[in-house]
């Protein structure tokens, strides 16, 4: 009886279809009918559906589909340089032409380099269409030297508008598109509020981003989240800048820094100085993506679970997204951060792939209509 129990269980309380939040009737008939992934049913992996399950063993349990890389140092304003990763998928057979080859930028988390899973099946999944990625690498996270004592933050776009012109100016008749994951997926929104429609980007995606920053901090903080999370997420950030510490030590306590519990205090010993914020509020008021959704003017599908223990569900903006026709939430149930898992063994592809490749594609092969809906 216990196994047709939990059967019960699973199919009324777990498994459900995500809520499909627009700004405009148009969007939402548009993900309808190109995008039909975020209107069924999403069956997290039966034995594992809770969220810090789903957040904790996708690492270790997707696969990591093999990509090779071709990579290029492009130089900043300030002297510095940023790592690209590129996928020219130069054996397109839908698009043979590189000059008009869809391309899209991949934006990986707070520590994340292109080797990260995530990013490896989206690539996979856009050479299966025909398309060329590249990875933007955060400064200093991707093996390359810092030639300046600068390293990244989710409120400073600066490093993204000029790989975002870079790439456009390789391939300006290319239709161009963006995905960021968690921190990337921040970065690429509050990019998009600054900028509005006056971007190169045709379409964006963004997956597990963490909508308020105090929200995000306060929920992280928790001893349970602190313990599996936290505490682990501040030492790769402390190793990260540790590695170019003779660059900083002029400018910051590293010594301070490196005695930091959680990623909170490592943001106000470090990042908000970096940056020139006068106090850690003042940095994560800008970073926030919330406050600047409401100037988003391209289409763009956000993927979040709300049980997702780094982006409380309480901090979604839900209001803010329905006066927005460009923005489109898609919230799961289940699914952690950047988890998704779905089947019995979830290795090869997630629901947030599925997502991923529905929706660049319909981006790509019918993204007119929305401009004459």
């Amino acid at each position: 009886m216990l196994p047709v129990a939990y059967a019960c269980y699973y199919l009324s309380s777990i498994a459900k279809k995500p809520q499909l939040v627009t700004g405009g009737e148009s969007f939402s008939r548009f993900l309808q009918d190109h995008c039909p992934v975020v209107t069924e049913t999403y069956y997290p992996t039966v034995w594992c559906w809770e969220s810090r399950g789903q957040t904790l063993l996708r690492p270790f349990i997707t696969s990591k589909p093999l990509v090779q890389y071709r990579n290029e140092l492009i130089k900043t304003a300030d002297g510095g340089q940023i790592s690209l990763d590129w996928f020219d998928n130069d054996s397109s057979k839908c698009y043979m032409d590189a000059s008009t080859r869809p391309t899209v930028l991949l934006l990986p988390g707070l520590t994340g380099t292109s080797k990260e899973s995530y990013i490896l099946h989206m690539i996979h999944l856009s050479e299966e269409l025909g398309y060329r990625c590249v990875v933007f690498n955060n400064r200093g996270v991707a093996g390359e030297n810092l030639l300046t004592p600068r390293t990244y933050c989710c409120s400073n776009t600066e490093d993204l508008e000029t790989v975002i012109q870079h790439v456009h100016s390789l391939y300006p008749s290319a239709p161009f598109l963006a995905a960021g994951v968690s921190m990337g997926g921040m970065l690429l929104l509050n990019y998009l509020g600054k900028i509005g429609p006056k971007t190169p980007l045709k379409a964006a995606a963004t997956f597990s981003v963490g909508w308020n920053t105090f929200a995000c901090s306060e929920s992280l903080e928790k001893p349970l989240n602190w313990l599996l999370f936290n505490y682990y997420l501040t030492t790769c950030l402390q190793s990260s800048v540790n590695k170019h510490r003779h660059m900083f030590v002029k400018l910051i306590d590293m010594d301070h820094v490196m005695k930091a519990k959680s990623i909170r205090e490592f943001d106000k010993r470090f990042t908000a100085v970096m940056f020139g914020y006068r106090t850690i509020d003042d940095y994560y008021t800008d970073a926030s993506p919330n406050r600047r959704l409401k100037s988003v003017g391209i289409p763009v599908l956000c993927l979040n679970s709300v049980d997702d223990v780094f982006s409380p569900s309480h901090a979604i903006p839900i209001e803010t997204a329905k006066q927005n026709p460009n923005v489109a939430l898609v919230l799961t149930s289940y699914g952690g951060h950047i988890g998704f898992l779905e089947g019995i063994w979830p290795r090869q592809s997630t629901y947030m792939d599925r997502v991923f490749k529905q929706f660049v594609q319909a981006m790509v092969e019918h993204g007119h209509e929305l401009s004459s809906m």
